[in-house]
């Protein structure tokens, strides 16, 4: 009798991989069907559904009749480490821009997301920092280093590799820090800071909350495009660093009492015409607490 031939069973995508696969064919197509995205990823057009429903809801793609479209307006958030691969000059400049506004003996709280890591790794320049972190990501960065490390409990969520939502409360309600460096998906004037989940939203307001200084740090890509849950206003914000800014925008923020540092990179090679830097810049100090 010959024998049972056997197959080794296919990876099964968990919901943020299928997520991103569809919003990635979606970058690639205007429209796409439930029955291409069933074919494509291997799952039954009921989980197709479900999955569209759910990227829907979060303002990231739009239902139409038998499938879905990229809703361009938004910024859509690519895994973590695709998010690494992205500007990572200027997140190097801006990690060093923010290292600047870190003294030796500060509590400091790290956001999720690759520009706060790029700090992280920088931090050993520092002596006896106390770190609180919602970021698996800077806590694996951190864990040899001679710093005090406090991690935020609650929801694992794979896509930002962070701890949010509500069970995150019961640490952050009791600690205080001198400085918050927050990262964000999408950063408008009228809208504030911005990410895709609502979880994260409320982990990033409950610890602004609890800082003297919200130090905000974004590559000039983030800026002018809003994603779909608010995380903070402008006006929870002391200091914003980024590597490129229009004047405009620059001269409003200053007007609320946002403090720029601009930090040059590589990579920068833009008019100061326009508002954006020619040179380096050199870091300011930070601003008081409110």
């Amino acid at each position: 009798m010959a024998p049972r031939q056997t197959t080794t069973p296919e990876h099964r995508l968990i919901t943020p991989e299928r997520e991103q696969r569809t919003l990635d064919l979606l970058r690639q197509s205007t429209v796409v069907s439930v029955a291409d995205l069933s074919a494509a990823l291997q799952v039954s057009a009921a989980t197709v559904r479900r999955d569209l429903q759910g990227l829907h809801e979060r303002g990231l793609l739009r239902r139409v009749r038998g499938g879905a479209t990229l809703d361009r307006s938004f910024r859509v958030e690519p895994l973590f480490q695709d998010k690494q691969s992205l500007n990572p000059e200027a997140k190097r400049a801006i990690a060093e821009a923010a290292l600047a506004l870190v003294d030796d003996h500060d509590h400091l709280y790290l956001d999720g997301g690759s520009t706060v890591l790029a700090l992280a790794r920088l931090l050993d320049r520092r002596r006896d920092l106390t770190i609180v972190t919602n970021s698996l990501m800077a806590a694996d960065a951190l864990m040899s280093s001679t710093h005090t490390l406090v991690l935020v409990g609650g929801e694992f969520r794979p896509l930002s590799r962070t701890m949010v939502g509500p069970l995150t409360a019961s640490v952050i309600e009791n600690v205080h820090v001198d400085k918050a460096f927050m990262g964000t998906i999408g950063f408008t004037l009228k809208d504030g800071m911005t990410t895709t989940s609502p979880a994260e939203a409320f982990t990033k307001e409950c610890m602004m909350k609890r800082a003297n200084q919200v130090i905000l740090l974004a590559d000039s890509s983030k800026l002018g495009v809003p994603s779909f849950a608010r995380s903070g206003t402008v006006e929870d914000i002391d200091t914003l660093v980024t590597d490129a800014m229009p004047a405009p925008m620059r001269s409003e923020l200053e007007a609320l009492g946002v403090q720029i540092v601009v930090a040059f990179s590589p990579a920068t090679d833009v008019s100061a015409d326009d508002g954006r830097p020619a040179g380096p810049v050199r870091p300011q100090a930070g601003t008081p607490g409110r």
